[in-house]
């Protein structure tokens, strides 16, 4: 079966969040299970990109808005990735630095579309399914089932994947003249609530659309930023498949971002000698449990009560915890100050980087993960693979994947709320079960046995698109 992933993200080439996890592994282990399963996205000026080998494939003048825009397809040159990778290089729209943020960004993806079904037309053989991933792709459904420059592209099959529904992508019908001619009595296919809604029309024109788990599906059908009735109404063609993760890049036997590498026999050396490199390396006592946090410092984490949730476990436990992440300038300035009343006890790196995470996962006891919306998560099934307790809410793909500890198999903690109560309880719980360390070190040795790699679900998604022959 031959599948083209259409995404603003994909690892390594250009990442914000998990969507480009996904985007970086499905592909690959379709491949592995007999597929032909290609990337197409924009081209960023990532580190990445600037270094990357590629030639180019298309070329083609995108006229929109009647304004020539000058686009051109490359094939990247990567064996590594583990599958074909296509970017759409667009002069004055694409080729910028960042994936997102620019007050253009609605401009910039419905061009990459456009451009991304001209290449895929321009081919001699049609793929079996298009795949869109959120609703930076959202309107390739559309425009494949219901434009007319793209009318023979209406029977090949299209699958949605929603990562995230809090964003949609809406812009203006004044911007209408930017896509590509469609007959007036399909605008109502484009329109959510007054504006054109690149989520919802996908919704809407997508033969199957998924989410990252049933769980976040579920949880869509009754709060989903205005998309509730849609998704009640299209409920037939929906499912949730839970994300995988990449065994292969997280692996704590050969990651080669950590001091030591361990496998589950030597887990206990090897943990001890990433969480002692950790805490040197932040200034942090290696003989108390140390808790940690990885990701965006945005409402959607639970960032804005982190502050007082550190504060409080801090006055009430004898603990270490440590931050990886940025967002909110509210969040972050309250996070360096906490840092400095505690030093010794708390330490925050406000940004990102791929190397320290992965020691996170590695020296961490137990990572918190407070979110009130989390379609899959894929920190939790890290945490889990290299040995380090997940403590998250009940949501999403966080209560598909976590059991709490009081439960008949349990290997994690879980809470109902993101609330201070209910986090700095559940931090307790944590440092009760910390203590007795032959039975915690038990649990840890369960926690890596649990196979969440991308080979069950990559079976999955390829049993979706056979539905659709």
């Amino acid at each position: 079966m031959k599948i083209i992933h259409i995404s603003a993200e994909c690892y390594p080439i250009a990442k914000v969040g998990g969507l480009a996890d996904v985007v970086g592994a499905l592909p690959k282990y379709q491949n592995r299970i007999g597929h032909q399963a290609t990337v197409l996205m924009p081209y960023y000026e990532t580190a990445y990109v600037k270094k990357a080998t590629a030639v180019v494939d298309f070329c083609y003048n995108l006229v929109m808005d009647q304004k020539t825009y000058f686009a051109e397809v490359l094939s990247v040159n990567d064996a590594s990735l583990g599958f074909p990778l296509f970017l759409v290089r667009i002069a004055e729209l694409t080729d910028r630095k960042e994936v997102y943020g620019y007050e253009d960004d609605a401009l910039r993806f419905v061009a990459f579309q456009r451009v991304a079904l001209q290449w895929i037309m321009s081919k001699d053989a049609m793929p079996d399914v298009v795949h869109c991933h959120d609703h930076h792709t959202g309107l390739v459904p559309f425009m494949m089932s219901r434009s007319e420059p793209f009318e023979t592209l209406k029977d090949i099959p299209t699958v949605l994947s929603i990562h995230n529904a809090q964003y949609q992508g809406q812009f203006s019908h004044e911007m209408g003249g930017v896509l590509p001619r469609f007959r007036e009595s399909d605008l109502g296919l484009l329109d959510w609530d007054g504006m054109i809604n690149p989520l919802a029309a996908a919704i809407k024109c997508a033969w199957r659309v998924n989410t990252v788990s049933p769980s976040y599906m579920e949880e869509l059908k009754q709060k989903a930023n205005g998309l509730e009735w849609l998704l009640n109404h299209e409920s037939d063609k929906c499912v949730g498949i839970l994300n995988g993760i990449d065994a292969e890049t997280w692996d704590p036997a050969t990651d080669t971002y950590l001091h030591k590498n361990y496998t589950i026999r030597t887990r206990q050396s090897g943990r001890k000698t990433n969480k002692e490199a950790l805490c040197e390396e932040f200034g942090l006592d290696s003989s108390k449990p140390l808790f940690g946090f990885i990701g965006r410092l945005v409402w959607e984490k639970g960032a804005d009560i982190l502050p007082a949730i550190i504060d409080k476990a801090l006055q009430d436990y004898d603990i270490n915890i440590i931050l990886l992440g940025s967002g909110s300038p509210e969040v972050e300035s309250q996070l360096k100050t906490l840092a400095i009343k505690y030093k010794g006890r708390y330490n925050a790196y406000i940004g990102y980087q791929e190397r320290m995470s992965h020691q996170v996962y590695a020296g961490a006891d137990f990572l918190l993960m407070p979110s009130r919306v989390e379609p899959c998560g894929l920190n939790q099934m890290y945490s889990l693979r290299y040995g380090c307790m997940p403590i998250v809410r009940r949501t999403g793909g966080l209560k598909d994947t976590v059991i709490d500890l009081g439960e008949k198999g349990g290997f994690g903690i879980c809470h109902d709320h993101t609330s201070e109560e209910d986090v700095v309880y559940s931090i307790g719980r944590a440092v009760t079960h910390f203590e007795n360390q032959k039975k915690f070190k038990e649990i840890q040795k369960t926690m890596m046995h649990l196979e969440h790699s991308w080979e069950n679900s990559a079976q999955m998604y390829v049993s979706l698109y056979n539905q659709l022959k």
